[in-house]
């Protein structure tokens, strides 16, 4: 047990560098999750076919290799930024992707009635869609979006690949100097379920003070 003692600075580092991977990622997720789900079911065509074109290309690329493209590829077009910033941004991206589904099944759970109200009444689209439609949306998924949390938890340790110093990073390092996996990364491997109880037990809390009974 010393050796996870003896660096606790660094587990402490790598576990707050995830959370702060984590919460940016799902923030930015949460916001291009927004957008795509408003134009799949947009009526206009063109927006359609660009947000299902987003989430096909982005769901069916892993991960891993959009960060390597553009951990090392930006660079050679000019496009300068630093490996948190790349690293956060691609993972929100990716996670926009499965946001946006998680989205647009709240949106189809909504009564068609509650749309065709809202234009009755005189909204447009835009503002049926964010007035009336998304706000009982978010509450009615809000445990398939603590289930993408917990996925971009787990996904931030992919940062470590292109040189990002998260938990895995961290245990990574600690292990190359003691070489005691087992003590080390089982350290780590806590440190991921403690965050995922902590978001499991925000989405229950949420989900049950947010829930809209039919």
């Amino acid at each position: 047990m010393n050796v996870i003692t003896d660096h606790l600075g660094e587990f402490g580092d790598g576990l707050l560098l995830t959370v702060e991977l984590t919460l940016l990622s799902l923030a930015g997720a949460l916001a291009a999750g927004i957008a795509v789900a408003a134009a799949r079911v947009s009526p206009v065509r063109v927006l359609r076919a660009a947000g299902m074109a987003y989430v096909e290309t982005l769901q069916n690329v892993p991960l891993l290799v959009w960060l390597v493209l553009a951990v090392f590829g930006l660079p050679e077009i000019g496009v300068m930024a630093g490996l948190f910033t790349t690293a956060t941004v691609v993972i929100a991206l990716y996670q926009g992707a499965y946001t946006a589904e998680a989205i647009r099944s709240g949106i189809n759970a909504v009564p068609a009635g509650q749309g065709e109200a809202a234009r009755a009444l005189g909204l447009t689209f835009v503002q049926s869609l964010r007035l009336v439609v998304l706000p009982q949306a978010l509450r009615t998924v809000v445990q398939p979006l603590g289930n993408i949390a917990i996925m971009t938890l787990m996904n931030t340790a992919l940062a470590a690949a292109v040189g990002v110093v998260e938990l895995t990073a961290a245990a990574n390092r600690v292990n190359l100097a003691e070489a005691q996996p087992i003590w080390i990364f089982v350290t780590a491997g806590l440190g991921y379920m403690a965050l995922s109880a902590v978001v499991g037990l925000v989405t229950g809390t949420l989900e049950r003070k947010l829930a809209i009974l039919r």
